[in-house]
């Protein structure tokens, strides 16, 4: 296994990135259709950008190879001069193509990945310049979107701090003050700034989130509640798997970040339960892979998405080297290969976006854009070379 995920992060993911490059106006392409030609005009996202800068950050930690230090550097210089609000802090959420703002609010969940980026490109390649920015976007998340009276983060603000009417992350989402989505990728920014750093204020901010997430966020039968008000009740009863599975890595990676070993344990606790959950609900035994999810009635969704498939090879193999039980272990070799059968694009690079539940591609769905990028697939190859290791 470890062979075949290190060829697909090399071979298959990565190159395509490094063909999205834009040399003209900077940065990466905004957006690829399904058989991969980048549209050269399309608006550029910030979330696209600093995930860019994480991915080939990691990819230069791992492999030392100098191709990806120049597309992190790359990534990082288009983030910080087209995002990057010099006035007001914090990042703006969508550049047009040539990397002037189109839409300047501030979304939390944005600018945790800014962080989350930053603070991997320090750890790579000890550039002290993007832990000092990841410190002053900790500040501007905790200055306006800290929730001093009831914990956690709320999801938006408007370019000058003020309040916003609509802060859904996209049209799938319900415009509700709090969610699951924005308070879990901050966690997992906090996570990797505290590694980077030390600092006892990301500590502090980081276990206080672990616990908000334990008491609030997964529910009574393990999985992750989505949407929430400002006092914490649970707006829908839909389930995102992909969610519930990433969400047991991830709590797990920031218990062993705080280094409590009190702490550590519950967090392997409710992660092994959480995985068990998904191990049984969310597994497709007919047609293979990972389900993404269902509404409060238990409909399946129609499609198969791509990043529950790489969250699931990462959750599954965590539950595996936590309970030492093989069936994670298979459960995650098994999803690897449906990835590599139905999802890899091994004639035009990189996966598909989403498949039907018999596994037919939807080719109306573009091959790279605002959300579709090496985040989650990366990852979870980078994260497989390193625990196989």
């Amino acid at each position: 296994m470890l062979s075949k995920v290190e060829a697909a992060v090399r071979e298959n993911i990565l190159p395509f990135w490094q063909g999205m490059i834009d040399k003209e106006n900077g940065g990466f392409y905004g957006e690829a259709d399904f058989l991969g030609k980048a549209d050269k005009t399309a608006a550029k996202g910030g979330i696209l950008h600093a995930r860019l800068l994480w991915t080939f950050s990691a990819a230069y930690g791992l492999f030392h190879d100098e191709s990806y230090k120049a597309c992190a550097a790359h990534a990082k210089d288009f983030l910080t001069a087209a995002f990057l609000d010099k006035k007001y802090g914090g990042l703006y959420w969508l550049a047009d193509h040539k990397g002037q703002p189109l839409d300047t609010r501030k979304q939390f969940y944005n600018i945790a990945f800014g962080i989350y980026a930053l603070s991997e490109h320090f750890h790579a390649v000890k550039d002290q310049s993007s832990l000092d920015l990841a410190y002053a976007l900790f500040d501007a998340i905790e200055d306006h979107g800290f929730d001093s009276a009831k914990g956690g983060y709320i999801e938006a603000c408007t370019g000058e701090w003020h309040s916003v009417e609509d802060s859904r992350l996209s049209d799938k989402d319900l415009n509700s003050p709090k969610s699951m989505n924005t308070n879990l990728h901050v966690l997992e920014a906090y996570t990797n700034l505290l590694r980077a750093g030390k600092d006892s204020r990301v500590h502090k901010a980081l276990e206080g989130l672990i616990h908000i997430t334990l008491d609030k966020i997964v529910n009574r039968n393990w999985h992750f509640e989505l949407f929430f008000d400002m006092n914490w009740n649970s707006l829908v009863g839909d389930i995102s798997y992909g969610h519930d599975i990433e969400g047991s890595w991830l709590l797990y990676e920031a218990a062993l970040a705080l280094g409590d070993e009190k702490l550590i344990a519950k967090v392997k606790q409710a992660a092994l339960h959480i995985a068990e959950v998904t191990y049984t609900a969310a597994i497709d035994h007919q047609n293979g892979g990972l389900l993404s999810g269902c509404d409060a009635a238990g409909k399946v969704h129609s499609k198969k998405e791509w990043w529950p498939q790489a969250e699931a090879v990462v959750g599954f193999y965590n539950a595996y080297e936590l309970s030492g039980e093989r069936k994670y272990f298979d459960a995650a070799a098994n999803i690897w290969d449906f990835i590599e059968k139905y999802f890899m694009d091994r004639e035009h690079g990189e996966w598909h976006n989403e498949l039907s539940l018999d596994n037919v591609p939807d080719t109306s769905m573009p091959k790279a854009g605002f959300w579709k990028c090496p985040y989650h697939n990366g990852r979870a190859c980078f994260e497989i070379i390193r625990r196989m290791r």
